[in-house]
């Protein structure tokens, strides 16, 4: 099943779960066992590759959250948190190989997979269903799965991205005056080449066909290092805006790109995953101006993210080897999902016991994530995520995003909340879904029925 050159270099980390399935503590705080058990989370990750400052910085802030609910409060409800990583290089064959080694490591087994890429998701739609883990895709994933019914294991937490390319285009019209404003328009949308580039190409199809501007897609091949044919489209095209789907190496190359052809920087807006700092300080001067869309800051003000640098990197447990990249984009989407899995365990134990559990029931906890003002607030990350509302027939939960501009040394929010349009995307949505749950023979749920 497995490769040879694979298999050599997964060895590694293969031995690393053999070791926490027997109860070794992997890259944790060493204090005893808690008699409660532990709980596992596996990680699909990449620090290597042309995507490497987005998977460091969000796994890193996925553990150095970890990290502080192990060291702080001893776990969650006397359940500490463990994991482990395989290396994927943002590859799918890996990813799924990582995922089917993993899923077997832990007592009682994992209790989500959080794999932050789209392909690798999309791979293991069927497979983590099956084997009733929670796939958690924060901010991307296939949209269709933000309907619970047919998707029961999918959580494309805080923004699908529909509602994404939704609010991409109700900012371009509230910046030109109101919708009316976009008739006769032209946007280009210059994305990434691959299934998470292309999972807006047909809402923007329909977007522009109801507002009656004229959107021209264009990809990138990955990784993304050459674009000038590209942007001398663009340059030939002469659009109004260019809505940036990049990722990883691709973004600061197409910021560099546009001003080498004279394309202003202020007219660029980049999508959820070209909104980091990693995105923009490669490119210098040709990034100042540049605006992205967020639906999490930046900063190391947050009580969290300040509880981190002093109970983490104080006692020199920090994920990160370079200190000036806490509180970036990446790593405090990091530490966001390190909160939305937390939680959803933490609600999960007050259904099901303060104890380790399965997949299946820290789903349960996915299915009522319900994160209010308060609740945000108790856990020191008030500004740094807004609030969110899981339900059976929901699993995005929010779907609101901010825009920042940068202005060379730190990003400066320019709106506030703008949500997407959420009317004319569910019908799509259920409608998407329910072809899926045909063609692949699923009954749905019944959510008013489910508690």
């Amino acid at each position: 099943m497995f490769s040879s050159s694979y298999k050599g270099r997964l060895m590694p980390v293969l031995l690393a779960s053999a070791a926490l399935a027997l109860g070794g503590a992997i890259a944790l705080p060493s204090f005893a066992a808690p008699d409660r058990g532990q709980e596992y989370f596996p990680l699909q990750s990449y620090r290597v590759g042309p995507y490497a400052a987005g998977g460091t910085g969000f796994f890193g802030g996925f553990i150095d959250y970890m990290n502080l609910i192990n060291m702080r409060d001893g776990g969650v409800n006397g359940v500490k948190l463990t994991w482990n990583e395989c290396e994927t290089e943002y590859e799918v064959e890996r990813g799924v190989e990582c995922y089917e080694r993993m899923k077997t490591q832990g007592n009682p087994g994992p209790a989500a997979m959080n794999p932050l890429s789209v392909g690798i998701a999309y791979a293991l739609l069927d497979r983590s269903t099956s084997d009733k883990i929670p796939l958690i895709t924060i901010n991307h994933g296939r949209t269709d799965t933000t309907d619970g019914a047919v998707f029961p294991y999918i959580f494309p937490l805080l923004l699908n991205p529909w509602s994404e390319a939704s609010a991409m285009v109700n900012y371009v019209a509230q910046r030109d005056g109101g919708l009316d404003k976009l008739r006769g328009r032209k946007i280009v949308v210059l994305y990434h080449g691959s299934p998470y580039g292309r999972e807006t190409i047909p809402i923007f199809a329909l977007l522009s066909q109801k507002y009656g501007f004229e959107v021209t897609e264009i990809e990138v091949p990955h990784p993304g290092n050459q674009q000038q044919s590209q942007w001398l489209q663009i340059q030939r095209i002469a659009p109004e805006f260019v809505i940036l789907r990049g990722w990883g190496v691709m973004n600061p190359v197409a910021l560099k790109t546009a001003q080498q052809v004279g394309f202003p920087a202020d007219h660029i807006i980049g999508n959820i995953w070209s909104n980091s700092e990693e995105d923009v300080r490669p490119a210098g001067a040709a990034a100042v101006g540049y605006i992205a869309l967020t639906d999490h800051p930046s900063g190391t003000e947050f009580p969290v993210v300040q509880e981190i640098i002093k109970t983490v990197y104080g006692a020199n447990k920090g994920n990160l080897d370079d200190k000036s990249r806490i509180g970036s984009g990446y790593h405090t989407l990091g530490i966001i999902n390190g909160i939305l899995n937390v939680e959803a365990l933490r609600i999960a134990q007050q259904h099901f016991g303060d104890k380790a559990l399965s997949g299946e029931q820290v789903q349960w906890g996915f299915d009522h994530l319900d994160l209010d003002d308060k609740r945000i607030a108790e856990l020191g990350a008030t500004g740094l995520l807004p609030p969110i509302h899981v339900t059976c027939a929901d699993h995005e939960g929010a779907g609101a995003v901010k825009f920042q501009q940068w202005d060379g040394q730190r990003w400066v929010t320019k709106t506030g909340w703008i949500q997407a349009d959420r009317k004319l995307l569910r019908p799509l949505i259920e409608a998407s879904a329910n072809k899926y749950a045909a063609e692949h023979h699923i009954t749905p749920r019944n959510c008013a029925k489910t508690s």
